[in-house]
């Protein structure tokens, strides 16, 4: 798996406390391990975000992404907790 952060996502990224930054980094390792583990809650969104899908970094935190080619590339859209990134 080939995975890229969107300028959108790195800047987001940036701005979190260090804790939660440790949190979506320890994530996005179990993610490429296993896109689909239960605790990751790997779902399709609608709406304004179709097409893109979304996974849980623990609490509150939401990372929004966008695959291509069955997981073979992902494109990290953004990050932050649930209100930030809907």
């Amino acid at each position: 798996m080939i995975t890229k952060r969107h300028k959108k996502f790195r800047k987001a990224y940036l701005k979190l406390s260090a804790k939660k930054r440790q949190k979506i980094d320890e994530t996005i390792l179990k993610f490429q391990r296993n896109p689909f583990d239960e605790t990751l809650k790997n779902h399709a969104l609608k709406g304004e975000f179709a097409g893109c899908r979304s996974i849980s970094a623990g609490g509150d935190l939401r990372i929004i992404f966008r695959e291509f080619e069955g997981y073979v590339v992902v494109v990290f859209l953004h990050v932050g907790t649930h209100s930030q990134v809907y």
